[in-house]
């Protein structure tokens, strides 16, 4: 009864985008587009966790530990990503009535890029990748001026405690004490693979922007981006960049219906591993 209810309510959330078939004659993995209150429902079920851990877990946490403060802070990070992994497969679940693999993956655009005129696959649509990583990579450069601003006004309304700690940076971990910690390196993959793949990719790229086009049409990988960055409340001094350079992700995996362009893109930051490596190994960089 209490799964019959949740479904009810789930289904209650979503509205069918124009020329949408009826569920008795849509493919599996197709569904109907979420309304403008899932999606804030479903964006806010990530980002309200991740705030909480950022902001009241990770002080107090760091200041009755004395375990490095930046190990503290990233583990938890992991925690929320993990959880929105979980989040997904949830409203997949409540979606779809199945997690079976040949529906989700159509569901997901877990498929090679396709052209956009013709929908078949092709191994140079892999090349618009390096065009979008060039957009994120302006986007980020503009917005730095914008950064810049946006500390100051943080710095104004927030405790100045909570604005840029030095525990959410690199340089928390540049820490020689952690040199020969080999189980960092396990905690670098497990980020990696909810960071790239199993957490941030799967929600935004994955279950929500397959579905927002009935809300925000054919904007709806601008949308995507901005909820995106906004969902990064954990590094909210950084807004500006990462609503400015993140635009390519959506827009490559929207073009070319492929969620792999997202996550290749995406999981191109896993030079961030290379350090990791260094630093268990207790080589100079």
């Amino acid at each position: 009864m209490r799964q019959a209810a949740r479904q009810d309510r789930f289904t209650t959330m979503t509205r069918s985008a124009p020329r949408t078939p009826p569920d008795a004659a849509r493919p599996a993995g197709e569904s109907a587009q979420y309304s403008l209150p899932a999606i804030l429902a479903i964006w806010g079920s990530v980002t309200v966790p991740m705030g909480l851990l950022a902001f009241a877990a990770a002080p107090v946490l760091i200041a009755q530990s004395t375990m490095n403060p930046g190990l503290i802070y990233w583990m938890l990070m992991v925690a929320g990503m993990i959880w929105q992994f979980i989040v997904s497969l949830t409203v997949l679940r409540l979606e779809l009535k199945t997690l079976r693999w040949e529906v989700l993956k159509t569901r997901l655009w877990v498929n090679r890029p396709r052209h956009p005129k013709t929908g078949q696959p092709g191994r140079a649509l892999w090349l618009w990748i390096v065009p979008a990583l060039a957009a994120n990579a302006l986007g980020g450069f503009l917005a730095a001026g914008l950064d810049v601003a946006w500390l100051d006004r943080l710095g104004e309304v927030m405790d100045p405690r909570l604005v840029a700690p030095v525990y959410t940076t690199f340089d928390a971990l540049d820490d020689p004490s952690l040199q020969g910690e080999w189980w960092i390196l396990g905690l670098a993959v497990t980020s990696a693979l909810f960071n790239y793949l199993l957490g941030e990719e799967l929600l935004f790229r994955g279950v929500l922007l397959p579905r927002m086009a009935g809300v925000f049409g054919r904007w709806d990988w601008v949308a995507n981006t901005v909820l995106f960055g906004l969902y990064h409340v954990h590094k909210i001094w950084y807004w500006p960049s990462l609503i400015l350079g993140s635009f390519g992700f959506a827009w490559a995996t929207k073009r070319f219906r492929s969620i792999w362009m997202a996550v290749v893109m995406h999981g191109l930051e896993s030079f961030f591993l290379v350090i990791v490596f260094a630093l268990v190994l207790g080589i100079e960089l």
